[in-house]
């Protein structure tokens, strides 16, 4: 793709940013008690002594939380480390009763993969990944119920989390969208993650710096904490490196700081300065045994894995004959990709396609659902496009059948049928419709004949619109060419 440049009077600059992302594991229960992890409980509903911090409270290792963790790592085309192990950091904070987190410090269970995502130009870019450990989350602090007082919530409190780290690979703001874009994709296909950023359980922490551009240099970076959704970390790289490029060419410095993201106004502001490891006290979480991982473990997660989005695109583009484009747009979503491979059984699987991407999802658009909420299911889409095929119906009648089939849920067979809208092939009914319109337009057909052939198009939709759109379009151009070079 074509570089990302800030240019100004004094210059040329360029991004360097990296991204550290929070993932909510799928669980039932907490990472370390048997805790519910129900999103839109009461407030202090799902909470045990462990995640309230009580005294004398024993972790325990959620089992299925590794498991998650491993799958992602293997969707991730990363290193799954068979040793890792827990610390404890130390911070101080109202919705961290225990005075700690238990994360992964210098042992992670995952280490260095990629990602590979797709940019608007039609190019592709490796994405390093460095790490990927996981930890529990802390609760929720809530300012805005009391001008006097901070309210807390605990049920966030212990919820495993995956914090997946990239390499500062990302030159521009369409990379880091085209990332957070892919990582959701491919996590929402394992079941790992539902990656809903409006509800908290994806997250991300925005690391920015700049750079002459053509130079190999890194410069401070400043981190931007918790940013939730695609739109705003674009926008905040942008202008957190707009603001780093206009304190250098005033030739000031920046500090390594840790900033917020103000969607309102699309700037960033200070929170405070930047943390070093050391700040935090790590050490060795004396209440867990490290985590060791056997090869066949591995190797059977791995087997289990579902189709992830690449390899399920290849096989669209090479088996079913979809554009790149097309099978893109299709695989983002595991449910959407299900729902076209059930409705692209035993029929032609690129009108499908255009079927689905037209009419479908502008239908979906039209009454703001999901797919999985859709009238039409993925058997009646395919047996629509199958009648089409068949020559039962015309395209145009199918448009006004698709309608039909999403007010009511009905099957595309018995709509047609109880509707009268069986294509009219038979010739010779064909052809005295033909006659009528040739006989009742003689000023066109002597236009036509005079050289506008373009009229062809006008007689075609006046045989369709005459004979209630059932007549088969293909026999009427034949039929029309024929008479009309009479």
């Amino acid at each position: 793709m074509s570089a990302y440049v800030i240019e100004t009077a004094k210059g040329k600059w360029e991004i360097i940013c990296g991204l550290e992302i929070h993932c909510q594991i799928i669980s039932k229960s907490k990472m370390y008690s048997g805790a519910s992890t129900e999103y839109g409980a009461d407030p202090n509903e799902n909470v045990s002594f462990i995640d309230a911090g009580m005294p004398g409270m024993l972790p325990t290792l959620n089992k299925e939380c590794v498991h998650q963790a491993v799958k992602t790592g293997l969707g991730l085309n990363a290193v799954i480390n068979k040793y890792s192990a827990f610390s404890r950091k130390n911070y101080f904070y109202a919705d961290l009763p225990q005075g700690y987190q238990i994360t992964q410090f210098r042992y992670p269970i995952v280490g260095e993969g990629k990602v590979t995502i797709d940019l608007e130009d039609g190019t592709t870019k490796d994405i390093g990944i460095e790490r990927m450990h996981i930890e529990q989350d802390a609760g929720k602090s809530i300012h805005d119920l009391d001008p006097k007082k901070t309210f807390i919530d605990l049920n966030r409190a212990g919820v495993g989390l995956m914090e997946i780290v990239t390499k500062p690979d990302f030159r521009s703001p369409e990379e880091a969208g085209a990332f957070l874009k892919k990582l959701r994709s491919i996590l929402r296909y394992l079941g790992t993650c539902d990656g809903n950023m409006d509800e908290g359980s994806m997250r991300c922490d925005v690391n920015v710096s700049v750079r002459p551009y053509g130079s190999d240099e890194l410069r401070c970076r400043c981190e931007m904490k918790n940013v939730n959704s695609v739109k705003f970390v674009m926008q905040a790289i942008e202008n957190e490196a707009k603001r780093h490029v206009e304190v250098y060419e005033a030739g000031g410095t920046i500090e390594q700081e840790t900033r917020k993201f103000d969607p309102l106004t699309g700037k960033t502001g200070l929170l405070r300065k930047k943390e070093y490891a050391h700040d935090y006290r790590y050490f060795p979480e004396p209440d867990l045994l490290p985590l060791v991982l056997t090869d066949d473990y591995i190797e059977q997660t791995r087997r289990d894995l579902v189709e992830l989005p690449d390899a399920k695109k290849a096989r669209f583009v090479n088996e079913l004959g979809l554009t790149k484009y097309d099978a893109m747009v299709i695989c983002e979503n595991k449910e959407t990709a299900d729902f076209f491979e059930k409705a692209a059984e035993g029929q032609d699987a690129k009108k499908v396609a255009n079927w689905l991407m037209g009419d479908f999802f502008a239908m979906l658009n039209r009454k703001g659902i999901s797919i999985e909420e859709s009238p039409i299911s993925a058997k009646q889409l395919g047996q629509l496009v199958g009648l089409i095929g068949a020559d039962v119906i015309s395209g145009k009648i199918a448009k006004d059948v698709f309608e039909i089939m999403a007010e009511t849920g009905e099957d595309p067979e018995k709509i047609v049928e109880e509707k009268g809208l069986k294509q009219v092939t038979d010739t010779g009914a064909i052809e005295a419709v033909v006659d009528a319109v040739i006989a009742e337009n003689p000023d066109n057909v002597a236009a036509y004949k005079g050289g506008k052939v373009g009229l062809m198009g006008w007689f075609v939709g006046q045989v369709m619109k005459k004979s209630g759109g059932k007549a088969n379009p293909g026999v009427v151009n034949e039929l029309l060419k024929t008479k009309l070079s009479m």
